[in-house]
C-alpha cells in the first residue's frame, strides 16, 4: 500500500515576510534634511538673501565700473567724455541744424541734463538684457540670488551717472545757472529713477536669459523711446505748434523717461519752471517706480530656479 507523506504545516517562522515599502525621494530628502538645489525661495526669504548680499552687489558694481575702461589710455575719463560727446553731437544735429533750441532757455544745460539722465536709463536697460545670459559662468558656478546681477548693473550705471554729474555741474555754472536749494531734489528723483530702471532691467534680464536675441532688438526700441522722451527738445514747445490729440500729449508727458528727465531739469535749471511739468509729476514718477520696481522684481523672482539651466 502506498503511503502519502504529508508535509508538516508551516510554522510562523517559515512564513515569508513582505519587503518594507521603498521610500520616495521626497521622503528620503525630508528624513535627511535635504532640499532641491536651486529651488526658488519664498519672496520674503529672497529679499532677505539679497539684503545679506548687499556688499557683494556694491562691490561687483564698482569692479565692473572700474574695469569698463581699464584698457583705454584715458581710462576713467571716458566715464565723463562719452555722455559729453553724445550731447555735443545732439546739439549739432538737433540744436543747430534742426533748430530745437529755439524757444528753450539755457538750451545747453537743458540738453546735457536730458542726455545724462536718459543715458542712465538706456545703459541700465541694455545691461539688464545681458545680466544673466552674459554671466552664465558665474550663475552656474555659485549659488546666490540671481537678482543680484541686474541690480549690480543698474548700480554700476548709477555710479557712472554720479561721475558724470561732476561735469554737469561745471556746465551749469559755466552757463550761468546758479546753485539753488532745488538741487536737493536730485536725490529723490534719482532714487525713483533707479528703482524704475532696476525693475525694467529685471524684466529684460529674465527675457534675455531665454532669448538672448533681445539684446539685438533693444537698441532700436531704446532709440525710438529716446526720440519721444524730450531728450533733445522741449515736449511742450514742440507740441504747442501742432494739432495733436490730447491723449497723445498726455502719453508723451507721462512717458516715464520724460518724467524723470523733466524732474532733473526742474531740480537743476532755474529757467525750467514747474509749469513745464505735467500735473502730479511726483506721483507719476513714484507710480512708475512702484509699478516697474515691484512688478519687475516679482516677475524675475518667479523664474529664479530656471536661470543658468538648459
Amino acid at each position: 500500500m502506498s503511503q502519502v507523506l504529508h508535509a508538516p504545516p508551516p510554522t510562523r517562522a517559515d512564513t515569508p515576510r513582505s519587503a518594507p515599502a521603498a521610500e520616495t525621494p521626497a521622503q528620503l530628502a525630508e528624513r535627511y534634511g535635504l532640499s532641491v538645489s536651486g529651488a526658488r525661495p519664498s519672496l520674503g526669504a529672497y529679499v532677505r538673501q539679497l539684503w545679506a548680499r548687499r556688499h557683494f552687489i556694491t562691490a561687483f558694481a564698482t569692479a565692473k565700473l572700474t574695469a569698463q575702461y581699464s584698457q583705454a589710455k584715458l581710462g576713467q575719463v571716458w566715464q565723463i567724455a562719452n555722455p559729453l560727446l553724445n550731447a555735443a553731437v545732439y546739439y549739432l544735429i538737433f540744436g543747430l541744424l534742426m533748430g530745437t533750441k529755439k524757444g528753450v532757455p539755457d538750451y545747453v544745460p537743458f540738453l546735457v541734463t536730458g542726455v545724462f539722465v536718459w543715458t542712465f536709463t538706456q545703459s541700465s536697460i541694455m545691461a539688464g538684457t545681458r545680466a544673466i545670459s552674459g554671466s552664465l559662468g558665474l550663475v552656474r558656478a555659485l549659488h546666490f540670488p540671481r537678482a543680484s546681477l541686474p541690480l549690480s548693473y543698474c548700480l554700476q550705471q548709477l555710479q557712472q551717472l554720479l561721475f558724470s554729474m561732476a561735469a554737469l555741474v561745471v556746465i551749469l555754472l559755466a552757463f550761468g545757472v546758479p546753485v539753488a536749494a532745488s538741487w536737493l531734489l536730485i536725490v529723490p528723483a534719482l532714487a525713483l529713477q533707479f528703482v524704475f530702471n532696476a525693475g525694467v532691467a529685471m524684466v529684460l534680464a529674465r527675457i534675455g536669459a531665454k532669448t538672448p536675441d533681445i539684446s539685438q532688438l533693444m537698441p532700436f526700441v531704446l532709440r525710438t523711446w529716446m526720440y519721444t522722451s524730450g531728450v533733445m527738445f522741449s515736449i511742450d514747445h514742440m507740441l504747442a505748434k501742432r494739432d495733436i490729440p490730447a491723449f497723445v500729449h498726455l502719453l508723451l508727458e507721462c512717458n516715464p523717461a520724460a518724467v524723470y528727465i523733466d524732474l532733473m531739469r526742474f531740480a537743476l535749471i532755474d529757467s525750467f519752471h514747474g509749469g513745464q511739468l505735467p500735473p502730479h509729476v511726483w506721483a507719476i514718477a513714484a507710480g512708475w517706480a512702484l509699478l516697474a520696481g515691484v512688478g519687475g522684481f516679482i516677475y524675475f523672482w518667479k523664474a529664479e530656479e530656471t536661470y543658468g539651466r538648459g
